[in-house]
């Protein structure tokens, strides 16, 4: 009889505690995910897990408390022979009123460090000169960063899918998205944040560390949306301000000769790149549907974050974009301009690919 006993009440707390150990464990660390939210780096990162900890305490203690109230109920009020019949309980007031306002109180808790984070999260502490501000563009499927320019109010540097910031500033953003929602998420940096179409949205960052950190639409956008990538490049003051300056200056001419043709060709009226991308400095690269190229070789990586930016991917994703990202606008496998039946032939490609790579 006590060996049933044993049994019936140690087992369930062994599965308990094994299954909370569990979960502890698979907790994510820097080393075996470079998006965990568990190894924050900025303080509205660290200020949003404080509070996960924060109910989480709360979700554990009300399991525990739970779980050991169910196994004293099943254990007292067990029927303890066939013949014997359970005393019969109709309510208990004090229980009733204990329970109505132990939640309460549970709940009480959870929300004041819950209201106190969003105001802390939603509200930048600094707005002066001193900050910095990045006015942020999704579209399908890509990212882009407005910059001030450092010499002129009334210009903005844009660059794409690549967000550099000074370590230890505060960094204010303003959110926009003209297709459909997105959600701009850096977990290292700050939590998810929606752009709506017609009602823009703000946040506020800092990173305390100098990295790069990788950031993720956290929005279903589409076909595309788990490609949508970007990186959060934090640097120091004097490399950032190096790093404004050099995407403040329009694209440097080439005179290597596959490189001219390379431009040639991208402002061609059979090969269109000119119709959707910018390349600041040229007078016909002018376009508006894809990212601007201007400085597109500083970049590490293309295809918003999804591939390194070398010679061999820059001519895959040239070649043949909706292999390395689905649904993609660009046309696919260098098809010419208005002419379905024309694409760019094999010596072609690689000319655009050497007048990009000269984009630095």
């Amino acid at each position: 009889m006590l060996s049933m006993l044993s049994t019936r009440v140690f087992l369930p707390l062994t599965l308990l505690t094994t299954t909370l150990l569990t979960s502890i464990s698979c907790i994510p660390t820097i080393s075996t995910n470079p998006q965990s939210t568990f190894d924050t780096y900025g303080p509205v990162a660290e200020s949003q897990l404080v509070l996960f900890y924060w109910i989480l305490g709360a979700a554990i203690f009300v399991f525990v408390a739970m779980t050991f109230i169910l196994l004293y109920t099943v254990y007292k009020f067990r029927r303890k022979s066939d013949d014997e019949i359970p005393e019969q309980i109709h309510g208990n007031k004090k229980l009733e009123i204990a329970w109505t306002i132990l939640p309460c109180l549970i709940l009480a808790a959870i929300a004041v460090p819950t209201v106190l984070t969003i105001f802390d999260n939603t509200n930048s502490p600094d707005t002066s000169s001193n900050s910095v501000t990045v006015d942020v563009y999704a579209h399908q499927w890509f990212w882009e960063f407005k910059y001030n320019h450092p010499s002129n109010e009334t210009e903005k540097i844009t660059v794409a899918n690549e967000m550099h910031i000074p370590v230890g500033k505060v960094i204010n953003i303003n959110l926009y998205s003209d297709d459909v929602i997105h959600s701009f998420w850096i977990p290292k940096l700050a939590g998810k944040v929606d752009l709506m179409p017609g009602n823009n949205n703000t946040m506020w960052l800092q990173a305390d560390k100098e990295g790069v950190y990788l950031g993720q639409c956290a929005e279903f956008c589409g076909v595309a949306h788990a490609l949508m990538k970007f990186r959060v490049i934090a640097e120091s003051q004097e490399d950032f301000e190096k790093w404004l300056l050099a995407q403040s200056t329009e694209a440097i001419e080439t005179i290597e000769p596959q490189a001219l043709e390379g431009k040639e060709i991208f402002e061609s009226r059979d090969a269109g790149c000119w119709s959707c991308h910018t390349i600041r400095g040229s007078s016909r690269s002018k376009g508006k549907t894809g990212p601007d190229l201007t400085h597109i070789a500083s970049r590490s990586h293309i295809a918003a974050g999804v591939i390194e930016n070398n010679q061999q991917n820059m001519t895959k994703w040239i070649e043949n974009p909706n292999s390395i990202k689905p649904g993609t606008l660009m046309s696919t496998n260098g098809q010419v301009y208005n002419d379905p039946d024309k694409k760019l032939t094999g010596p072609e490609i690689s000319a655009l690919v050497a007048y990009l790579r000269t984009l630095k």
